[in-house]
């Protein structure tokens, strides 16, 4: 079966924004930190991570305080993990809406995972979603995959559109089952107790959405919200 994996969430950035934006018609009006992770994966020969976030924030002086971790620069983030962007083998990018891959350019050495459909709409988007900068990617070794793809062995990825046309959710082989890291930007509210699925607050395909977000629901283990709040307290994944 190979290595059981851990998930290690860095905060890179963050939103004050709306919960409605992660919400679809539902919670508008409740403020909300919305932070911005990369997600490294440990326990294989290479260096995977999830992501790759946002260049550059503000952070207010009580920023930790409010989240209830540290919220660091890319760099300063994996440095906490003895890290270095160039050290990267892989990145396996959820979407590409610029707060996901901003310091792509940064990880020299990496082969970058994105879905064919996503890369596509990326480079001549619809002016309904502002969130793509195409050039982000300049000299970025791609490697495009159509639908459902294991990366390497106990790490793949399943295709999960909706919020953006080539979404895709990363499946890890842990050792308590299945985490699936969102393609979609959403946080535990989209999965509320008792049931039920709320698709994400901005998309493009509603109904894909939803399908997407119930997939992801039956087929994890460890669910884990992309921009959920509670993910940033845990060191590592599972604990």
């Amino acid at each position: 079966m190979g290595n059981n994996y851990t998930i290690h969430p860095l905060a890179v950035g963050f939103n004050e924004t709306d919960q409605g934006i992660l919400t679809y018609q539902r919670f508008y009006g409740k403020r909300i930190i919305l932070p911005i992770y990369v997600f490294a994966i440990m326990g294989s020969s290479k260096k995977i991570l999830v992501d790759t976030g946002i260049e550059e924030f503000i952070a207010p002086d009580d920023l930790e305080e409010r989240t209830g971790f540290p919220v660091r620069p890319f760099e300063e983030a994996l440095a906490t993990i003895g890290w270095k962007p160039q050290d990267i083998d892989i990145v396996i990018h959820t979407h590409l809406h610029n707060d996901h891959c901003e310091n792509d350019s940064l990880c020299s050495n990496a082969e970058f995972y994105v879905q064919k459909a996503e890369l596509d709409f990326c480079m001549n988007p619809h002016p309904i979603d502002h969130r793509y900068y195409p050039d982000v990617l300049d000299g970025v070794n791609l490697k495009v995959i159509e639908g459902d793809t294991e990366i390497v062995d106990g790490i793949g990825v399943i295709f999960t559109p909706g919020h953006t046309p080539g979404g895709q959710s990363v499946v890890i082989r842990t050792s308590e089952g299945k985490a699936i890291i969102t393609g979609l930007c959403c946080n535990s509210e989209n999965f509320p107790p008792g049931g039920g699925i709320i698709a994400p607050g901005v998309l493009l395909d509603a109904i894909q959405a939803y399908d997407s977000m119930t997939r992801i629901k039956k087929e994890a283990d460890i669910l884990i919200p992309v921009h959920d709040l509670a993910v940033g307290k845990r060191t590592k994944i599972p604990s």
